[in-house]
């Protein structure tokens, strides 16, 4: 059984940065693409990032591109979401998601394994 917890977030002004943690126990989720997502109140939950188990493929929302990036470190059974430039609209539960298959999905029923969030508030 894979188990995901999500760190780093935080409060942070408009236009600064922010780096969230995934980090894996119970199994390694070496072999396990990674996706983040987000919820801001009374939305739905997005799809923002994700990046293959081989660390060799990512895809981002386009209302993140060019700002955030997607990294991981599979000895330390950890992926990273790097968030630059953040806007007020980024404001939300960030929650990271593992699937075992090997192409990079989008939506939440695709991912079988969850974290439990960290919530990110930017400020104007």
């Amino acid at each position: 059984q894979v188990q995901l917890v999500e760190s780093g977030g935080g409060l942070v002004q408009a236009g600064g940065s922010l780096r969230l943690s995934c980090a894996g126990s119970g199994r390694t989720i070496a072999f396990y693409t990674v996706a983040w997502f987000r919820q801001a109140p009374g939305k739905e939950r997005d799809f923002v990032a994700a990046i293959r188990w081989s660390g060799d493929s990512t895809n981002f929302a386009d209302s993140v591109k060019g700002r955030f990036t997607t990294t991981r470190d599979n000895a330390k059974n950890t992926v990273y979401l790097q968030m630059n430039s953040l806007k007020p609209e980024d404001t939300a539960v960030y929650y990271c998601a593992a699937d075992p298959g090997y192409d990079i999905k989008l939506t939440t029923l695709d991912y079988a394994y969850w974290g439990q969030g960290t919530q990110v508030t930017v400020s104007s």
